[in-house]
């Protein structure tokens, strides 16, 4: 018979489309989990029972430490926990805000979250990454997370000082998807050459955003655009749009991406035709990492 497998503690990255979770032994985690129980899709009744269902093969009797980050812990979440006001260190072990279980099984604690009040922007999740980047190595200077909600977040001496929201991610879905440009981007494929050339564009010509998006449409209808070069070209003019509205975080200045490895290589693309060579690091490490700091209490390098 194998023998039942009980983690030390288990992390958990719950954001608005998906829950993750991970059994974590002495040295690394010891099993994962995922499901599609996003806060978008619960009520806060639901949060314990979509939590439970992912980790309780790995509960005892005893109660299991858990620590959270993400958007369990928004007003829509589980339990509000209060954000904390920039410049500071982006974890804090001590503020890490108890929320009562019903199931004794379970000690959940969730990370705060980050805000600035001018101008006024949030985060919350990507704070818990941005510790795990620092502990991971990443130096001072600017952190990008590249995503649906892309941050750029200026770090020194180990603190927050500044960071700036992009809705790049949710703006191209919406428009690729939910648009009339969604006629011309089915299928799969990605035109690196137009994807460049939109960057570019839009680097240089921000202000002719919008005719450039209908110019897409226009294309598709009387030139036959092809979907992977409409994509691509859709992809650069909203990265591009996004990197001359962030200019003064990037230019000049060491740049870590922390995100997954396909998009943060379009951003990776996009500073190179700037002469800038940007550090990668992994989202899942980054917030793994960022987990551990904030249940051992250990400070951030």
């Amino acid at each position: 018979m194998t023998a039942k497998m009980t983690p030390e503690w288990i992390a958990v990255d719950w954001g608005t489309s998906n829950l993750r979770v991970w059994a974590m032994g002495p040295r690394a985690p010891l099993a994962e989990a995922q499901s599609d129980a996003g806060m978008g899709r619960l009520s806060r009744d639901d949060f314990e029972p979509a939590l439970l269902a992912l980790i309780g093969p790995w509960l005892g009797e005893a109660a299991m430490p858990v620590m959270a980050c993400g958007m369990v812990g928004s007003r829509q979440g589980w339990f509000e926990a209060p954000y904390r006001a920039v410049p500071c260190r982006p974890l804090d072990p001590g503020a890490a805000v108890p929320v009562a279980a019903r199931d004794p099984r379970i000690a959940l604690r969730i990370v705060p979250g980050l805000k600035q009040t001018g101008p006024a922007d949030v985060m919350r999740g990507e704070e818990t990454q941005i510790a795990g980047a620092l502990a991971l190595g990443a130096a001072d200077g600017v952190i990008c997370l590249p995503g649906t909600h892309s941050k750029w977040c200026h770090v020194s001496a180990g603190e927050v000082v500044s960071f700036q929201t992009a809705m790049t991610g949710e703006v191209f879905a919406l428009l690729s998807e939910h648009s009339v440009l969604r006629h011309g981007m089915a299928g799969d494929g990605f035109d690196d050459a137009a994807f460049d050339g939109a960057v570019a564009e839009a680097l240089s010509r921000p202000e002719a955003f919008a005719a450039r998006l209908f110019s897409l449409r226009a294309e598709a209808l009387i030139g036959s655009l092809a979907a992977p070069v409409a994509r691509a070209r859709l992809s650069g003019l909203l990265i591009g749009l996004e990197l001359a509205a962030t200019r003064p975080y990037w230019l000049g200045r060491v740049v870590t991406l922390v995100g997954a490895t396909a998009i943060s290589g379009l951003y990776v693309r996009a500073l190179a035709a700037q002469g800038l060579t940007a550090r990668r690091l992994p989202a899942t490490d980054c917030t793994l990492a960022g987990l551990t700091l904030a249940m051992t209490c250990e400070d951030i390098p």
